[in-house]
C-alpha cells in the first residue's frame, strides 16, 4: 500500500495487517487518545473496529460486539460481509466503502469502521452519538408566542427539525463536504419542483468549489467563499437564522436554506434587505396587529439610521429650522463639539455592547448598570455630553436592537456612523451625498443574483404591498416572483375563504 498520505482514493486491502498499519500510522493510533482500535478474534478471524470516543453510542457499539462475537467460522468463510450486514447488524444504517479516504471520513464523522481478514471493503456502521445541547428557543428570535425549539450544532438534528415541519417527499437534503481537512458536512435543502433549479446547482457548485483546509468558523466562512467578502459593503446578503420554522417557510417560497454542521444558525439564500426587517412575532398575532408591529419596526429601523444624523444636522444649523421646532437643538453647549460627543457616544455604546456579551451573566447587569449612570449622569455633569446627545443616542439604540436581524442592525450602525461624519463634516449637504451613497451601495448590491432593494427597485407592487403590510394568510397565494419558482402559486385562488 502507497505510503503517501496524501493520495487519495486508495483501496481496502484484503491484508488485514497491512491496512491495520496504514490506518494507525494515518489516524495516530496509540498517539490520539480518543481514536479507539479494538482487535479481536471471530471465528478463527481477525477483525478490527475503529471509532472515535465520545462520538459512538455505547450501548449500539455493545450490540454490535455482542452480534459479531456470535459468529461462527463458516459464517466468515463465504461471503463474510454479506452476513455480517445482513444477517447480524439489520437494524442500523450500514454500508460498505472500499476506498481509505471514505473510510477515515466516515470514522472522524462519528460512525464505526469494522475490518475483517481477507476482505477488500470495510463495513460503516453509524452508531453516532454528537455531543450537542437540546433545541431550545433562540436568544435573538424570540416570540411571544409560537414554538420553542430552535436549530443546534448537529446537522442530522437541524434536518429533523426542518423534515418535522415539511413532509414533503420533494424536500431535497444534498450533503457536501467542505475542507481538505476538516471535511465539515454542508447541507443544502430546496424543494424540488419549487425552487429554481439553476440557483441550486450555482450553490452547490459554488460550496464544492471551496478550497481550504478547513472552515471552523462555519456558515459564516462558507457565505464569504460562495458570495465573495466585500470589504466595503457591511449588508448581509443572506438570511441568518436559528428557528426551523422560519427556516420552512422560506422553502415553501423558494428559497434554499444552507445548513452547515457545528453551527446553530442556518442561511437563507438569497436574500433582500427587506428579508431582514420581517419577524416571526408578526406571522403569530392577528394580521392587523403584525402590520402595526411590523410598522413600529420599520420606524425604528429608520430611527436607527437617519434620526441621529438629522438630528446632528439640525443642531449645528439651527438657523435652518422653523422656530417652532427649534426645542430640538442643544440648550446647553458641551465643552466638547458636538460630532465628538456623537462619536464618543457611538463607541461607548459599541464598548457597552461587547462588555455585556463578554461579562458573565450575573455580572452583566451590574454592568449596564455602571455604564448607564456614568455615560447617562456623570458624563453630563462634566460637560462631556449634552443631555440631548445622551437621549438621542439611547433612542437609536432602541431602534438598533429592535432590528429583527443582528446582521442588518449592524450594517445600519457603521452606515449611521457614515452619515454622522458627513453631516458634522458638511452639515445637511453631506447628509444627503451620504444618504445618496448609502442608497446606491443597496441599489448596487445583489444576492445570487437578485436585486438587493427588490421589490423597490426594480419595482413590483403586489410583493410591495406583502412587505408594507402583513397580509392574511389565506390570500398570500404569490411566491416571491424574482425567485423565479417552478410552482409560482402556494394555493388555488380564493383558497381559505
Amino acid at each position: 500500500m502507497d505510503d503517501n498520505s496524501s493520495e487519495k482514493n486508495i483501496p481496502v486491502s484484503k491484508n488485514y495487517q497491512e491496512n491495520i498499519e496504514y490506518l494507525n500510522r494515518e489516524l495516530g493510533v496509540p498517539d490520539s487518545f480518543d481514536i479507539v482500535l479494538r482487535e479481536m478474534s471471530i471465528g478463527g478471524k481477525r477483525v478490527a473496529i475503529y471509532s472515535v470516543n465520545g462520538m459512538v453510542n455505547s450501548q449500539v457499539a455493545s450490540y454490535i460486539l455482542d452480534a459479531l462475537i456470535d459468529l461462527e467460522r463458516s459464517d466468515l468463510i463465504v461471503n463474510a460481509l454479506d452476513k455480517l450486514v445482513k444477517g447480524r447488524i439489520v437494524n442500523l444504517q450500514v454500508s460498505e466503502v472500499q476506498t481509505m479516504d471514505k473510510v477515515f471520513y466516515f470514522v472522524l464523522s462519528g460512525p464505526m469502521a469494522i475490518f475483517v481478514d481477507g476482505q477488500d471493503k470495510a463495513i460503516i456502521v453509524d452508531v453516532r452519538s454528537y455531543p450537542g445541547r437540546m433545541p431550545q428557543e433562540p436568544d435573538i428570535e424570540r416570540v411571544t408566542r409560537g414554538s420553542r425549539d430552535g436549530f443546534t450544532e448537529t446537522l442530522v438534528m437541524n434536518t429533523a427539525l426542518i423534515r418535522r415541519r415539511l413532509r414533503d417527499p420533494k424536500l431535497r437534503m444534498k450533503l457536501v463536504q467542505v475542507g481538505g481537512r476538516s471535511k465539515t458536512d454542508v447541507c443544502i435543502a430546496y424543494i424540488e419542483d419549487i425552487t429554481n433549479l439553476e440557483m441550486v446547482k450555482k450553490i452547490q457548485k459554488d460550496i464544492q468549489g471551496i478550497k481550504i483546509d478547513g472552515i471552523p468558523m462555519a456558515e459564516k466562512s462558507v457565505e464569504e467563499f460562495i458570495l465573495g467578502s466585500k470589504f466595503w459593503n457591511p449588508y448581509p446578503r443572506v438570511r441568518y437564522t436559528e428557528r426551523p420554522d422560519v427556516a420552512a417557510i422560506h422553502l415553501l417560497e423558494g428559497y434554499v436554506v444552507i445548513i452547515v454542521d457545528t453551527s446553530p444558525s442556518v442561511m437563507i439564500a438569497p436574500s433582500t434587505f427587506w428579508s431582514h426587517v420581517q419577524h416571526a412575532e408578526e406571522y403569530r398575532q392577528e394580521p392587523i396587529v403584525g402590520a402595526y408591529l411590523r410598522w413600529i419596526r420599520f420606524a425604528g429601523i429608520f430611527a436607527a439610521l437617519f434620526l441621529l444624523p438629522l438630528w446632528l444636522g439640525a443642531a449645528l444649523n439651527p438657523q435652518l429650522l422653523p422656530e417652532s421646532i427649534q426645542f430640538i437643538g442643544v440648550t446647553e453647549p458641551a465643552k466638547v463639539s458636538l460630532l465628538i460627543q456623537v462619536l464618543l457616544a457611538e463607541i461607548g455604546v459599541d464598548l457597552l455592547r461587547l462588555g455585556t456579551i463578554h461579562t458573565p451573566g450575573p455580572l452583566g447587569t451590574a454592568l449596564g448598570l455602571i455604564a448607564a449612570f456614568m455615560l447617562g449622569d456623570i458624563a453630563v455633569k462634566v460637560g462631556l455630553f449634552t443631555p440631548e446627545v445622551v437621549m438621542y443616542i439611547a433612542i437609536v439604540s432602541v431602534g438598533t436592537f429592535a432590528t429583527p436581524s443582528y446582521e442588518l442592525g449592524l450594517a445600519n450602525r457603521l452606515s449611521r456612523l457614515f452619515l454622522i461624519i458627513m453631516t458634522g463634516l458638511f452639515n445637511f449637504i453631506g447628509f444627503w451625498i451620504g444618504a445618496a451613497a448609502v442608497f446606491f451601495l443597496l441599489w448596487r448590491t445583489k444576492s445570487f443574483g437578485v436585486p438587493y432593494l427588490w421589490p423597490l427597485l426594480p419595482f413590483d407592487a403586489k410583493a410591495m404591498k406583502a412587505i408594507i403590510v402583513r397580509s392574511p394568510v389565506p390570500i398570500a397565494n404569490k411566491r416571491p416572483s424574482i425567485l423565479k419558482p417552478q410552482d409560482k402559486d402556494r394555493q388555488p385562488r380564493g383558497g381559505g375563504n
